[in-house]
């Protein structure tokens, strides 16, 4: 479903409006446009740097309104008040409806599903029969219903029946805690929450034989470390080892850590899950291939407990699938999150930039190497 042509004209001179005012504002280019027709043949770059700048500095929507230097009436004024809700992000545009084109959040815990509206054309029209595809793109608010800003940065990516699977489950996950989320509100652009310390009560400190909490933690993660060990050198590899022990480092290091609560078999469990989970280890076409369930029974816990441990590691840590942090290194010549970067407002394929780009963003820890002296590293002799 779209917005009707009135209504999408609507937007987009409001959009321009708004988009022209910040460039005003910040300079981000010396391309000017007036109006809607001169901001729709802007080039997308310089559109999408615009935009960009100003979900960066969402303060000057209210004073555009403010100001008002279109002249809006009343209700075009409320309308773009209330794109300070924006939702910018990488999406999954995962299924289209009759009523509206469902979005799934892309790294969010928890996920949720938006139900999206076209603008001018049909959804399927900008984006093919073919579905998931992977997107980065502004949500808005447009009067109670939510659309897109009219600009999509696709992935050139391919979902295997792995991912697929994956994400059908969250999708699933979210439309039960959820719903279809159909508009936007304070929820887009929610305030930190401010972390107090909490005092350790005494009780806890004898229980720990009078040690630190984080010497209890690090001795715990010594006894984890031992178990993901023998359990990857058993049944995966050493690349499960290495990011299994990285992990329960990281949990032993946070403040409280996680640790310090549940069994140890427990634990040792939801790090190996994890980072199966990460890189499809459940999926037949891997090597090593392994059942999530196995796990569990290897540590001898229940399924139900191994999945609920995975779920909180994830959701505590932020991890997805594909996540380039917990990817194994023989697989990120494989795993697109890895080299796509945002260059000039524009995705790409990092691999397929001139080397001069490619060095910039290793310098500046953006992608792990430069592809090309991998693959010379791989070719010579030993």
């Amino acid at each position: 479903m779209n917005l009707t042509p009135d209504e999408g004209k609507l937007f987009y001179d409001l959009y321009a409006a708004l988009l022209s005012f910040v460039n005003r504002r910040l300079d981000v280019s010396s391309e000017t446009f007036s109006d809607a027709r001169e901001y729709t043949t802007t080039p997308p770059e310089i559109r999408v740097a615009i935009r960009d700048a100003l979900f960066e500095h969402r303060d000057l929507i209210d004073e555009f309104v403010k100001e008002n230097p279109a002249r809006l009436g009343a209700e075009a004024l409320e309308i773009v008040g209330s794109w300070k809700h924006a939702l910018p992000g990488k999406f999954y545009i995962f299924r289209y409806l009759k009523k509206y084109t469902v979005f799934l959040s892309s790294g969010d815990s928890p996920n949720k599903a938006y139900g999206v509206l076209g603008l001018a054309d049909p959804m399927v029209d900008v984006i093919g029969p073919y579905l998931p595809q992977l997107v980065a793109t502004v949500l808005l608010p447009y009067q109670g219903r939510i659309i897109y800003d009219g600009m999509l940065a696709g992935y050139n990516i391919r979902f295997g029946g792995g991912i697929k699977r994956s994400l059908n489950e969250e999708y699933k996950q979210a439309k039960e805690k959820f719903g279809i989320v159909t508009s936007l509100g304070d929820q887009a652009a929610p305030k930190p929450k401010q972390k107090t310390a909490k005092k350790q009560p005494r009780k806890v400190k004898a229980a720990l034989g009078g040690r630190s909490a984080a010497d209890e933690a690090k001795a715990i993660a010594e006894e984890l470390a031992q178990m993901t060990d023998a359990f990857c050198r058993k049944f995966l590899n050493e690349e499960y080892a290495v990011l299994c022990r990285e992990l329960v480092s990281v949990l032993a290091r946070k403040r409280p850590s996680p640790l310090l609560r549940g069994r140890r078999e427990t634990w040792a469990s939801g790090v190996v899950r994890t980072i199966g989970w990460a890189n499809f280890l459940h999926d037949p076409s891997q090597t090593p291939h392994l059942n999530l369930y196995s796990i569990d029974e290897a540590f001898g816990i229940a399924e139900s407990t191994g999945a609920a441990k995975l779920k909180e590691i994830r959701t505590m840590l932020r991890i997805r699938q594909l996540d380039p942090k917990w990817t194994l290194p023989s697989k990120m010549d494989d795993n697109p999150m890895v080299w796509m970067l945002e260059v000039n407002g524009i995705m790409m394929d990092v691999r397929h930039a001139p080397r001069e780009l490619q060095q910039a963003a290793f310098k500046k820890g953006l992608i792990p190497y430069i592809p090309a002296d991998r693959a010379e590293a791989d070719e010579a002799p030993q």
